[in-house]
Formats: structure tokens, sequence, C-alpha cells
């Protein structure tokens, strides 16, 4: 496995965030960051897979080592039997065999003692870039939250700025408007019942009068 991929990896999981939110052609810090955090977990699936691929090296390295041994030992059992029968090409071949195998099975099991320990150390990076993206999360939520306390708080005390003048205004004109109103329908009432009463007034006078 590349260590320079996995060290690219981590070193951009781990740069500083406030560097990047300082930029200032970043207009919105929040939409910047959630960016990051996608292309983060992305980084971090290429991590996962390439740490599945080193468990299927490690098991075939295991395979392998366990069937280079088992026919190194079957040669060496071989040879003995050959020596024992005097049969000097039979055992000149058997241990030709062996050495093979055996030297083989030396290189399988050291490849596999080394996968297994790339492996502890590979998981160990990707627990902790878990961690450190763990916390992105959690530190993103507290930033959304103060974000949207921010804007609450911003379109309380517009709404509250707003309402200190203006609506008062609008109240004032709103009553000088219905009682104009109020003048005109009295004044038109006024109007329509006044020939009514001056009647009533002259007839009354009239009856009086006889």
């Amino acid at each position: 496995m590349s260590t320079n991929i996995f060290t690219r990896i981590k070193d951009s999981i781990s740069a500083d965030l406030h560097t990047m939110m300082d930029k200032k052609e970043q207009k919105n810090p929040i939409a910047a960051l959630n960016q990051y955090l996608r292309q983060s977990e992305q980084e971090k699936e290429k991590v996962r897979k390439l740490i599945d691929r080193q468990y299927k090296l490690k098991e075939e390295f295991s395979r392998e080592y366990l069937k280079a041994q088992e026919l190194a030992d079957k040669r060496l059992k071989q040879a003995a039997i050959a020596e024992k029968a005097e049969e000097q090409a039979m055992h000149e071949f058997a241990m030709k065999e062996y050495e093979e195998y055996q030297a083989r099975a030396d290189r399988m099991k050291a490849s596999r003692e080394e996968a297994i320990e790339q492996l502890e150390t590979l998981e160990q990076k990707y627990e902790d870039m878990k961690h450190r993206l763990k916390d992105m999360h959690l530190r993103r939520m507290e930033l959304m939250g103060r974000e949207n306390i921010a804007k609450a708080n911003h379109q309380i005390n517009r709404v509250v700025e707003d309402t200190s003048e203006k609506p008062f205004s609008k109240f004032a004109e709103m009553e000088q408007y219905i009682e104009n109103l109020e003048y005109k329908v009295n004044s038109s009432y006024y109007r329509s019942t006044f020939d009514n009463k001056i009647a009533a007034l002259e007839k009354e006078l009239n009856e009086n009068t006889n």
C-alpha cells in the first residue's frame, strides 16, 4: 500500500479548519465546511477499501505460506526416505525442492507478518481518522446551531426595530382614516335626515298654531 496516499489523506483531514474558513473568497463558511466534510468522507471510504484489500492480501499470504510450508515439510520427509534408501538422485531432487519451498514459505511468512504489522498501523490511523471526522461533524453541528441563533436574533431584531416606529405610524394613519370615514358617514346621514327633521318641525309648529 502506498504510504504517500494515506499520508496525503491524513494531512488533508488534519488541515486547520480556521485557515479554510478565513479565505476571503468563501462567502458561506458553513457551505464550504459541508463540502470539505463530504470530500473527507469520500477519502475515508477510499481508505476503508484499501484496508479491506490489505486484509485480503494478509489472508493470501497466510494461504501461500501454509501451502509452501506443507510442501517443504513433505519434500524434507521424502528426502530422508530417499537418503535412507540410498537413492542419491531422488534425495538431491527432494532436497532441492525442499529448499525452494522452504525459501518460499519463509518469504510468505515474512510478508504475512509485515502485512499484519502494516494492517495494525493502518487500522489505528483509520480509527484516528474516523474520530477526527466525527469531531468535525459535531463541530459543524455546533456552528450550525450558532448560525441558526444568530439568524433568528437578526430576524427578531429587525422585526422589533421595524415595529418600534413604522407600525405605530401606520396605526395612526389608519385611525385618522377611520375617523375621516366616520365623519363622512355621519355628515351624509345628517344631511339625509335634515330635510325630514325640518318638515317634522314645521308640521309640529303648524299644529300648535291651529
